[in-house]
């Protein structure tokens, strides 16, 4: 069984944690037409989307309820209730996503009654959906808040409701985490599509993060993303597929509200959890797998043939979340690769089903120091990693949130035959690269002359040391 180690220290250093909030709003901007609201100070809004600027590179939107240290002290119920009448008024949005802050959370603000307390007030603003989800910081993390916030959204927006002819649907609930990048909810859909499904994907950042320019010059809420209707009919759907174990309890309340069944995938990267979702999307639709996948899944063999001579027996550190980390690391076994050190930032259902025998809850410094006692050969981290690996002078794969020192980091995908085959090119890539740098200097006979070696050996006039050299020998 593995040993989930605990935090010892007495503060973090180089954090790896995102907050809950920010996992939180994460969420809401993969819903069409939203805006999340962060009710707290203004400066832990505006760290939150300096983290999704420098990430994603689009324009982030999200508002604060402003918190200062009167209304902290005082009480801000009517920072929030005003806010949720001013964005209501003005941009006009479908979902109001509410997220507690640590500062809200320990001033004891009740967003629930509060959100109750606008619906008296302004019941002309009824058409707008207002989605309240407790996510103080100091406990959780991303992963944690997304959960949190995704099961908020099925609570408020998705009726109780058995539909009768919902096996004859051709529809797929899709719940996806955020260790799923739009790239890979792009492959994800064109997967489920391949099958003849539909996929209503929630929350859907592959529609609204994917960077693409629109036509209008500004947009005040989320440009793309799973509609409200969409969510509303979540019950006209023949399966629920649920990726991760962090999305377990949204799923149950799915089930609970609609009796639509669902099929639970711990991750999709490498051939066998991948091969598991296709036998599950060929039975859901009665089609035998497409040509395409059959294809790709063979070049994903073939590449796995190709890179097992550089990645078998590399010893690597990897520092991600706890879904993250359980898609991870048995893709990286089933390649012989040598996980020498795991760390989370919070502890979450995923890391009891790690096939490792110690998994850290810690920060960069944790797998700085490990790394560098078991000789780890590459790290696997989001951008903050950059200067640990810098100092024990190995390669670094940059996944998870925030990557903001690589372009296109977070449009890469890693799931299905396609993206799995790409990892292990880019890990066998870092590895040859690491191999080549430290590579045996050539060898410099003391027989010969620097002269010799500077100007290659040629052009010597008879008598000269090269002529002479090359008669000794």
């Amino acid at each position: 069984m593995i040993e989930i180690e605990k935090r010892h220290k007495a503060l973090t250093v180089n954090p790896l944690k995102v907050s809950q909030p920010v996992g939180g709003v994460l969420a809401f901007l993969g819903m069409q037409g939203s805006m999340p609201l962060m009710h707290g100070s203004q400066g832990c809004t505006a760290f939150a989307k300096v983290l999704f600027v420098r990430h994603y590179r689009e324009p982030i939107p999200v508002q604060t309820t402003a918190m200062d240290q009167i209304s902290t002290v005082m009480g801000a119920d009517e920072n929030l209730v005003e806010a949720l009448a001013t964005i209501s008024e003005k941009s006009k949005p479908q979902v109001i996503g509410v997220l507690s802050t640590g500062l809200s959370e320990v001033q004891g603000s009740d967003i629930m009654r509060l959100v109750g307390d606008f619906r008296k007030r302004y019941p002309q603003y009824a058409d707008v959906s207002v989605v309240p989800v407790n996510t103080p910081d100091f406990v959780g993390g991303l992963e944690s808040g997304f959960a949190a916030a995704v099961t908020a959204m099925i609570n408020r927006l998705v009726p109780e409701q058995v539909v009768a002819n919902a096996a004859a649907s051709l529809r797929v609930n899709l719940l996806v985490g955020p260790s799923l990048t739009p790239g890979d909810l792009e492959t994800l859909k064109e997967t489920v599509e391949l099958f003849g499904l539909e996929p209503i994907v929630l929350p859907d950042l592959s529609d609204s993060l994917d960077g693409h320019l629109t036509p209008d010059r500004f947009q005040p809420l989320t440009v793309g993303g799973t509609p409200r209707d969409a969510v509303t009919r979540m019950g006209d759907a023949r399966a629920t597929l649920v990726i991760g174990p962090a999305l377990g309890r949204a799923a149950d309340l799915l089930a609970e509200r609609t009796g639509v069944p669902d099929f639970r995938f711990d991750s999709l990267i490498g051939l066998d959890a991948m091969d598991a979702f296709v036998h599950r999307l060929a039975l859901l639709s009665g089609r035998s797998v497409p040509a395409r996948l059959v294809r790709q899944r063979a070049q994903l063999q073939d590449a796995m043939v190709d890179t097992h001579f550089m990645l078998g027996q590399t010893r690597v550190g990897v520092a991600l979340d706890p879904d993250h980390l359980l898609a991870l690391v048995p893709a990286l076994q089933q390649m012989g690769m040598e996980v020498v050190s795991a760390i989370s930032p919070e502890r979450g259902p995923a890391l009891g089903k790690l096939p490792l025998e110690k998994v850290k809850i810690g920060d960069l410094d944790d797998l700085e120091s490990e790394a560098k006692a078991h000789g780890a050969e590459l790290l696997i981290g989001n951008s903050h990693c950059g200067q640990g690996a810098e100092r024990l002078g190995i390669p670094l794969l940059r996944m998870g949130f925030p990557q903001y020192d690589l372009l296109g980091g977070y449009q890469r995908t890693t799931i299905g035959y396609r993206g799995t085959r790409q990892l292990y090119f880019d890990l066998a890539n870092l590895v040859l690269g690491e191999h080549h740098k430290h590579a045996i200097a050539p060898y410099r006979s003391k027989l010969h002359s620097r002269d010799e070696y500077s100007s290659g050996g040629e052009n010597h006039a008879p008598g000269s040391t090269a002529t002479h050299s090359a008669a000794t020998h």
